[in-house]
């Protein structure tokens, strides 16, 4: 059997426990089930009482280049190319001239016929007959404007425009109870949409030929005022070619520029090799022969190749002759004879780089005046062309200008008269066969999952703001008491009286094994302090506490006498539970000295069990428990029986528990579960503790096993272990 130890609350009780709200919707699902399942019903019988609505669509195509005898998109103010022009086209679908003209067209008013509701102050009015009644102003015409306006906006609304994305298509549909209507409306107002276009089209182009026509004459005017200026400065400055002379001076001055870049390349060159030499000196050989410049030249690479094959000789005949052998002599004087070569080589070459510095500048300042003067000459004709540009780029634009307005007429003059569609049929509307509402099917699924979300969000709300105690995880993290055990919930129909003696219940195992589980845990607590004298009572009546203290006392019964006091003289049940008269003596009969101790107990109720009933209830319970007859009876009781359940009221109620306690060894608090809030039941502790109490632990009564088996797992003892059953 498991056993519950007093643990402290998480640190994170304020973060949200998914686990717990999923045991919160398992514990009420077949409700939730439930509800969805009837609200789901409600809506398809709600649906199938609507009236069937029917739909026709009609798919325009929206021209993207309209098909005329010749281009003139500017003319009219239109770029197709633009994502604009589409929703500018889908808006006039939309508008409300398109539709008031298919409401004409088709003679819809019959249709669409609207009643006027009178206002609500109106229909105040006509109750309350002794007030002046509202004088109407309107005229006849403005009633029946406002009527066609309302009929519109009822028409209106059943218009649907849906562009096709990335198309030039748009979709027309049209709802109505008549499918006939339906089809009708949808291609009406496509048919309208292209007769408002072609019409509007007409239009500007007769505007845009008036337009064109006043323009042309001032911009003749402007073109010959242009050219006579440019051809008058040709003459004032003698210009035959203008163009050919500056792209001459400017290719000069371009092959100049190369020339110097060339040429003073050429000079840092020679230069830069000359401080070197300037640097370690013509005669330092060795060094100079490192330069780049030198070891690239040919023919010291090739003095330089035959020093190494000299050499290469020389090291071969020093392995064999000595020094002053003949062979060792020619050899080193051939060696000598290279190496002056490669000087003077070094030498011929130094002189002719600095000649070759000397030659770069005098040519590079050469070409540094050639530029100047053509530099100058250039700038003293870049005025001229400067203005002569701007006269030509002058006489070119109001040539342009005038060319195309010319050309505009001429258009608008040939397709005045050609009418082309800016939209098109691709398909038409047909007559629809089957109503697209109400969808009785998605109703349905929304009824149901909408019921579905609200019973679990139900669900949870319900278990947020259930602050009762549910569990024994729940008596020591909410209250902070030890929980000694559970008494499991009885069938329905069970009584109180039968719960008392589900003890002895041999179809009731688990309620038994719970009672043994109790006593375990009380004993357990006796190790250090024997509790001889228990006190058994509740918060608020209903709670089981007489239950709780029966079956104490049977469980006890097979290890040790107990003796079962009746302390609640208020309402006493234990007397009615082992059927005694309701004359016999108890407690209230002894406390005020009517009747003797031996005369006030029931022996033998059951094997080791004794009863103390309440006796004659009286008119001052709490007098007589307070009394000095109480202390010395329990001292008395002590010598003869090994435990003491005191039954006593609820703590809510009445203070007579509180009284008892400086006699009792043990406090067990009944509570039941799912029914008592645990504020109530922390109130109770608190007035114990303040009444110098100390609760031994809590017994939860009334526990659904079943429940908590799918809500909180299969912990500990929540199913009855027999000997029977497999181990």
């Amino acid at each position: 059997m498991s056993s519950f130890t007093l643990s402290k609350p998480s640190e994170h009780d304020d973060e949200i426990d998914l686990t717990r709200l999923f045991k919160a919707i398992n514990r009420v699902k077949w409700r939730i089930l439930g509800l969805s399942l009837l609200v789901t019903t409600l809506s398809i019988f709600a649906s199938l009482s609507m009236q069937p609505i029917y739909q026709s669509s009609a798919t325009l195509l929206i021209e993207a280049q309209q098909a005329r005898a010749i281009q003139i998109d500017e003319v009219y103010g239109i770029n197709s190319g633009q994502g604009e022009y589409y929703s500018t086209q889908f808006e006039i679908l939309k508008s409300r001239s398109i539709a008031e003209r298919v409401y004409d067209d088709l003679n819809l008013a019959k249709v669409f016929e609207v009643k006027q509701e009178p206002s609500m102050l109106a229909k105040l009015r006509a109750m309350l007959s002794f007030l002046p009644q509202e004088i109407e102003t309107r005229t006849a015409s403005e009633i029946a404007n406002i009527k066609r306006i309302q009929m519109l906006d009822v028409f209106s609304k059943n218009i649907k425009i849906s562009p096709v994305s990335n198309t030039q298509l748009v979709r027309i549909s049209y709802l109505s109870p008549d499918p006939r209507l339906a089809a009708k409306v949808a291609n009406a107002i496509g048919e309208a949409y292209i007769n408002s276009q072609l019409e509007a089209k007409v239009g500007i182009t007769q505007k845009a030929n008036s337009w064109l026509g006043g323009r042309l004459g001032e911009l003749r005017h402007r073109l010959d005022a242009s050219e006579l200026k440019l051809e008058q400065y040709r003459h004032q400055h003698g210009l035959v070619d203008l163009k050919g002379v500056t792209s001459l001076d400017a290719q000069e001055l371009e092959r100049l520029s190369d020339e110097i870049t060339v040429a003073r390349s050429r000079f840092n060159q020679a230069e830069s090799f000359m401080q070197v030499v300037r640097k370690y000196g013509a005669s330092n050989i060795s060094r100079l022969e490192s330069l780049p410049e030198v070891t690239s030249h040919a023919s010291v690479q090739n003095v330089k190749k035959e020093a190494i094959l000299v050499e290469r000789k020389v090291s071969e005949l020093s392995k064999v002759y000595g020094p002053k052998h003949p062979k060792m002599i020619a050899a080193q004087a051939e060696l000598a004879s290279v190496k002056e070569s490669l000087r003077l080589q070094i030498g011929r070459l130094v002189q002719g780089i600095e000649d070759e510095a000397q030659t770069a500048k005098q040519n590079l300042l050469g070409l540094e005046r050639q530029f100047g003067q053509a530099k100058s000459q250039f700038q003293s004709l870049s005025s001229v062309e400067t203005n002569y540009r701007r006269l030509t780029r002058e006489v070119e634009t109001n040539r342009q200008l005038f060319e195309s307005f010319l050309s505009r007429q001429k258009e608008t003059e040939v397709t005045g008269d050609f009418d082309s569609p800016v939209a098109r049929f691709t398909d038409r509307a047909v007559l629809p066969t089957s109503p697209v509402k109400p969808k009785k099917s998605l109703i349905a699924v929304l009824a149901f999952i909408a019921s579905l979300g609200v019973g679990v969000m139900l669900a949870i709300v319900l278990d947020v703001f259930n602050d009762t105690v549910k569990s024994l995880e729940d008596v020591e993290l909410i209250l902070s008491q030890r929980a000694l055990g559970y008494l499991p919930k009885s069938e329905k129909r069970t009584t109180e009286e039968q719960r008392s003696f589900a003890f002895f219940d041999n179809e009731q195992k688990l309620h038994a094994e719970a009672v043994r589980s109790i006593r375990t845990s009380l004993s357990l607590l006796s190790i250090d302090k024997p509790l001889q004298v228990i006190e058994v009572t509740s918060s608020y009546p209903g709670e089981g506490k007489t239950s709780v203290s029966m079956n104490l006392g049977f469980a006890f019964s097979g290890l040790e006498r107990v003796l079962i006091i009746d302390a609640d003289m208020r309402k006493p049940m234990i007397g009615k539970r082992f059927d005694l008269p309701p004359y016999q003596a108890g407690l209230a009969n002894y406390l005020s000295g009517t009747d003797a101790l031996d005369d006030c107990i029931v022996c033998d109720v059951r094997d080791k069990v004794d009863v103390m009933p309440a006796g004659a209830i009286p008119l001052n319970p709490l007098e007589l428990l307070a009394s000095p007859r109480f202390e010395p009876m329990l001292a008395q009781l002590k010598q003869t029986y090994n435990k003491i359940i005191v039954d006593t009221p609820p703590v809510q109620a009445v203070s007579d528990p509180l009284v008892l306690l400086k006699y009792t060894d043990a406090v067990v608090l009944t509570v039941k579960a799912e029914q008592i809030r645990s504020g109530a039941i922390k109130q109770t502790i608190g007035q114990i503790n303040q009444a110098q109490g100390s609760i031994s632990g809590v017994v939860l009564n009334h526990f659904d096993v079943k429940n908590a088996n799918s809500y909180y797992g299969q912990y500990g003892y929540y199913q009855a272990y027999d000997a029977e059953e497999p181990a």
